[in-house]
């Protein structure tokens, strides 16, 4: 078996996992391809700071023979967004903000956001509401009512921006509800990037690099991929196999001027697997620490207290903390994992979660936006079916 420094990879059996409930696993992932519902993926699962199980399976990309390799980079969408919270609870943790800061501390411009009605919120939005998803912000996305339509028609999304504009363009827009009323899935993220930069001086890609990537040895993560290592990338369909529907993902093979906070960024399963370890190990990794185990505690802690959410995304027994959904009760949700356990995804098809009830980890990297849902799913239901002890 190969290693990598402070995260080695060793036999199955050696992590707590059971070869033939893996056999299962990967035989339902390549059945899938096998069939063209996604073209490749990559599955990662350790346990106790060791990866039992790193495999690739099917194209990398599905134009080309090319098969998928384990160190086939991904677009990673969402999953930037725990990565982006623990850059600013580093700051936090330095005293450079408190939570309960008024954005407009850092962004002058979200001193005058209004309600959809054009009055004055009662509250500020606060850090810790971007954080945790209650800023009143939303996604152009995530429905078709008037402050959806004004997203849209501002060109909320444009990747020809930088975070300093968009940051500026959506405290010119409504807000959706009241600030810390309902959560709300949103471009909060890209905003905390950007109070992130205000706060750090430097731009967002900078302060990841310092602060998390290089340190945790991520070395091909970032906002895109290098010219020598576009032949890693992995991408999708051109149309869904299930709808028909053209398929676009982000183009990262030039660095971006938009730095988003909510979803820029590329990763491989390993190194994200890095990033998971030194969750999983309080903050820990490689013999120094990046986070305190505290602070980690905070961030993994539900934020929400029985606020409205979008059951969508949020699942039964499940609340929000700052980065991260995190489970509350061991049912009610209909897939495995224990009270305590944290993840996140993104919208091509990748997901994480860290179970410290497990010491697990895991890593699913696909790209087909359309699939996602079940493929979360069942990456989970499989993955613990695995445990060995």
């Amino acid at each position: 078996m190969t290693a990598t420094a402070a995260l080695p990879i060793v036999a199955p059996e050696e992590a707590g996992l059971s070869p033939a409930g893996l056999d299962r696993l990967g035989a339902a992932l390549q059945a899938r391809i096998d069939a063209g519902h996604i073209p490749g993926a990559v599955a990662l699962i350790g346990r106790g700071g060791r990866i039992g199980y790193l495999r690739a399976f099917g194209r990398r990309d599905p134009a080309a023979p090319d098969p998928m390799t384990e160190d086939a980079i991904f677009r990673i969408y969402s999953m930037t967004k725990p990565i982006v919270s623990v850059a600013a609870m580093m700051l936090w943790e330095e005293g450079r903000f408190l939570l309960s800061d008024p954005v407009a501390n850092y962004i002058p411009a979200f001193a005058e956001v209004k309600l959809a009605g054009g009055q004055a919120p009662r509250r500020a939005i606060t850090i810790q509401d971007l954080l945790r998803h209650t800023s009143g912000l939303t996604y152009e996305f995530r429905g078709a009512g008037p402050v959806h339509q004004a997203y849209a028609a501002a060109g909320i999304a444009r990747r020809d921006q930088t975070s300093a504009e968009q940051a500026d363009a959506l405290a010119a827009l409504p807000l959706l509800h009241e600030p810390g009323t309902h959560w709300e899935y949103s471009r909060s993220t890209d905003v905390l990037g950007r109070v992130v930069e205000v706060i750090a001086g430097a731009p967002l890609d900078a302060v990841l690099a310092a602060r998390v990537l290089t340190p945790l040895g991520m070395a091909d993560s970032g906002f895109s991929v290098p010219p020598g290592d576009a032949g890693r990338l992995a991408t999708g369909f051109a149309r869904d196999p299930e709808s028909g529907a053209a398929v676009t993902l982000l183009d990262v093979r030039e660095p971006p001027r938009f730095l988003s906070g909510g979803g820029g960024m590329v990763a491989t399963a390993a190194d994200y697997a890095r990033f998971l370890a030194m969750l999983a190990d309080g903050g820990r990794f490689a013999g120094g620490r990046l986070l305190g185990r505290k602070t980690l505690e905070l961030m993994t802690a539900d934020h929400l207290g029985g606020l409205p959410a979008a059951t969508d995304l949020l699942a039964p027994g499940h609340g929000f903390g700052l980065g991260f959904a995190v489970r509350l009760a061991a049912g009610m949700a209909p897939f495995p994992g224990s009270v305590g356990s944290y993840f996140w995804g993104g919208a091509a098809g990748t997901t994480f979660w860290v179970d410290p009830a497990e010491r697990m980890i895991a890593v699913l990297m696909i790209q087909a936006p359309g699939q996602r849902e079940h493929y979360r799913v069942l990456f989970r239901d499989l993955a613990y079916a695995a445990l060995a002890d």
